[in-house]
């Protein structure tokens, strides 16, 4: 009796199958009632009106986002704050941006090391000092041609006096100093004392030779009131021909010895002033 009750109740793996397919089936058929609510354009609208309108926002401040929330609006000012440290990092870093800085640091080391101002050894002495160093400042001044201008020859006699030097003394060293000066014009009897390569001299053609070489131009004999030197001008200088007795003015001439004496030559880097011709092209 026991064995027949448990084969009946055995099920094969057919029909557990259909079962299953069956039960799923049935579920299938079943229709999911639940209804789905969905906004209608009206209550969008309203949606967007409500989330723009000051009213409906607690912080009304114009930092402040409007329509966005509160966790997207800061996400947006993280974004624009990390934004802005990334520039100003880009702009330190920048080529132009050290030069700002080191411009600045220049700047002030120079404010700092900047000289107290030079005081004029004019305002040192007596006055009846002082109006005769300015009397000897104007001699000077239109005695020796060119080089320093009449206040500057005041200072530096002014110096030599404070120094302790005599008048007469001071304004000969000032003499001697402005001699050596560049672009005094020299003496030519002086021109073999003075310690520059280049000179100025004034003077009058007195004599004019034949070139012995096609690289000269011309050559020929100076003379003022305290000697007289050979000059020569190099065509390569392409200077304006000087006339026999005619008064020039050579500037930045080239110092040179011929037969133990001192000569000049005009270059390229010399001038020739002539005082007394109306017209540079005449």
């Amino acid at each position: 009796m026991s064995s027949k009750k448990s084969v009946s109740k055995v099920v094969s793996v057919d029909e557990q199958a259909y079962e299953q397919e069956a039960g799923q089936a049935e579920h299938e058929d079943v229709v999911d009632e639940t209804p789905e609510f969905r906004a209608t354009v009206e209550m969008e609208i309203q949606a967007k009106v409500d989330a723009n309108h000051p009213d409906g926002i607690v912080d009304t401040s114009e930092d402040r986002i409007y329509g966005v929330t509160l966790a997207q609006e800061e996400r947006i000012q993280a974004r624009e704050e990390e934004l802005e440290r990334i520039s100003a990092l880009g702009a330190f870093g920048r080529q132009e941006g050290r030069a700002e800085r080191t411009r600045a640091v220049v700047e002030q080391e120079r404010r700092s090391q900047r000289p107290a101002k030079e005081v004029d050894p004019r305002e040192k002495l007596e006055r009846a000092e002082l109006g005769q160093v300015n009397r000897q400042a104007q001699r000077l001044s239109e005695n020796v041609n060119g080089g320093y201008t009449r206040a500057v020859i005041a200072k530096r006699i002014a110096s030599r006096v404070l120094e302790g030097e005599a008048m007469f003394e001071a304004v000969m060293d000032t003499k001697e100093e402005m001699q050596h000066e560049a672009g005094t014009i020299v003496p030519i009897g002086r021109l073999e004392s003075i310690r520059r390569g280049e000179v100025s001299v004034e003077g009058r053609v007195i004599e004019l030779w034949e070139p012995s070489s096609p690289s000269i131009q011309q050559v020929g004999l100076l003379e003022d009131e305290t000697g007289r030197t050979k000059f020569t001008i190099w065509t390569k200088s392409r200077q304006t021909k000087v006339r026999e007795g005619e008064l020039v003015r050579f500037r930045a001439a080239a110092k040179n010895w011929y037969n133990g004496r001192c000569s000049i030559a005009l270059t390229h880097w010399s001038e020739i002033v002539f005082p007394e011709r109306g017209q540079w092209w005449e």
